[in-house]
């Protein structure tokens, strides 16, 4: 198969990191994955989100920019777990929309996120996880990430909502859409081949499949 770039995206707690791993090893793809461990800003955008969200939104768009070039420029194929596109369509308008990112940055940060994608190319794939709320909310308390404990389903719902409207006006590559609820690609190899199967199939250019 010709050199792929995928990108995974969907809301917190829908699968991404899982999938992306599973889809590296099984293809033997490179994969990437969320600064967070390296993210100089997160400790303090969760003490004081008003203050620090351009910061973080700033510092994750550099991130994002420069791991989808690196992953585009490489001769092996790649899966990216989160797009550089959820950043300024989800979560950059969630924090406007809840006014921990005033206008005015918000505005400035959108300048700049135009100006950054617009030179990048476009990936191969988009691969969108989907799963109801509550479910993802239980996924949330397993794994019982501290940074993730005050985050309630009426935040996942207004995500839900940003991710169906960008989705659904989404046109620079086909889109491959989900349903992890009945999805177990972690414990059940079957359902990770089905996965891998209709992943080759829409970069193939058969169309698209949505399971559930």
């Amino acid at each position: 198969m010709a050199k792929r770039l995928v990108l995974v995206a969907g809301n917190i707690g829908s699968g991404k990191t899982s999938l992306t791993e599973r889809i590296g090893e099984r293809l033997g793809w490179r994969t990437a994955y969320e600064s967070v461990a390296d993210n100089p800003y997160l400790s303090d955008f969760y003490a004081d989100m008003k203050k620090w969200s351009f910061h973080l939104q700033v510092f994750f768009l550099g991130h994002r920019a420069e791991q989808h070039l690196e992953l585009w420029n490489d001769p092996r194929s790649a899966i990216i777990d989160r797009s550089i596109y959820e950043d300024a369509y989800i979560f950059a308008r969630a924090l406007n929309h809840m006014g921990n990112l005033s206008e005015l940055d918000y505005r400035s940060y959108r300048r700049v996120f135009d100006l950054v994608v617009r030179g990048l190319p476009p990936p191969s794939l988009l691969v969108y996880l989907k799963a109801p709320v509550p479910m993802l909310m239980e996924r949330i308390r397993r794994r019982a990430r501290n940074m993730e404990t005050g985050i309630s389903e009426d935040y996942l719902a207004l995500l839900d909502s940003f991710y169906e409207e960008w989705i659904g006006s989404f046109d620079l590559c086909p889109v491959l859409t989900l349903r992890s609820d009945d999805l177990d690609f972690v414990h059940r190899a079957h359902h990770l081949e089905t996965v891998v199967q209709r992943i080759q199939e829409k970069l193939a250019g058969k169309e698209e499949m949505v399971l559930d």
